[in-house]
């Protein structure tokens, strides 16, 4: 019984030494004061393409307000100025200018199989 008894007692200590021990995770401590997000910039693109398009921004906390515009393909210039401020949700107001332009129809020509020779 003794054997026995000796027998369970190597197992247990076995068993713990095979277990892998790891170190403990480590500790970044807790996240520091985050800033206000604030930043200001601005683009845009005129080419030769017809393309013509921009976009300003400017945030600082939780105010952000801006404007884009963007030549549609009708010819109208669209222009939208916008703001949120806090919990107001994004605010915007759409303008408009020029004439929407749309030309005449023309019809696509029609195409026929081309024919195969045997």
């Amino acid at each position: 019984m003794a054997a026995y008894k000796v027998l369970v007692l190597l197992v247990v200590v076995a068993a713990t030494l095979a277990y892998p021990q790891y170190p403990p995770a480590p500790s970044y401590g807790s996240p520091g004061p985050v800033a206000h997000p604030k930043y200001d910039f601005n683009y845009s693109v005129k080419d030769n393409n017809g393309n013509d398009f921009g976009h300003q921004e400017t945030r600082d906390g939780y105010n952000t307000q801006g404007n884009y515009y963007v030549q549609l393909p009708d010819g109208r210039l669209e222009k939208v100025n916008y703001y949120v401020n806090g919990d107001s949700g994004y605010v915007a107001q759409v303008d408009y200018q020029g004439e929407a332009q749309y030309p005449a129809y023309q019809p696509a020509p029609s195409y026929q199989p081309a024919p195969v020779y045997g």
